[in-house]
């Protein structure tokens, strides 16, 4: 994606910590009404483009958990999806959906598709995308994104 084709840019991502202080008192660490792993996950590398047109392109290496026996492992998490959220820093963000993609052992993916908002059309994105967040999330069973394992770093100086 080059220059005004790009609606946002990730560089970078922030492993979940499924517990975030509020208070003083620890909580679940929910972000735009997602719930995060039951464990700790750490990303060595990641970046993202979205294209106006709705297109999507990350690649991520170094996906993997950060505690317990399973540690360096991605356990059993096989696929992942990732959601961009534009708007409030709420429950009211609209969501935008990606395809899942194929995770290797070593916790490394490429994902290039689409994004959708009824998990069949292309999506609409709106012209900006304020706040934005981008979550690699788990894929249950029935392929819908689950619980959240990283959210993307937005690059500032790629935005217009």
């Amino acid at each position: 994606q080059s220059g005004s084709d790009s609606l946002v840019r990730f560089d970078g991502a922030i492993g979940v910590d499924p517990l975030t202080p509020v208070n003083g008192v620890d909580a679940i660490n929910i972000v735009r009404g997602v719930n995060p792993s039951g464990r700790v996950w750490t990303i060595r590398r990641f970046s993202a483009s979205v294209g106006r047109d709705g297109s999507i392109n990350a690649r991520a290496g170094g996906l993997l958990l950060a505690s317990g026996d399973v540690i360096g492992t991605r356990a059993g998490v096989a696929q992942v999806a990732l959601t961009l959220f534009c708007g409030a820093a709420n429950n009211t963000a609209t969501a935008f959906n990606s395809a899942p993609a194929a995770m290797d052992t070593e916790g490394n993916f490429h994902l290039t598709g689409v994004l959708t908002q009824d998990g069949v059309n292309r999506a609409v994105l709106p012209q900006t995308c304020d706040n934005p967040a981008l979550l690699i999330r788990t894929v249950g069973a029935n392929g819908a994104p689950g619980v959240w394992l990283a959210a993307g770093i937005p690059d500032p100086d790629a935005r217009d």
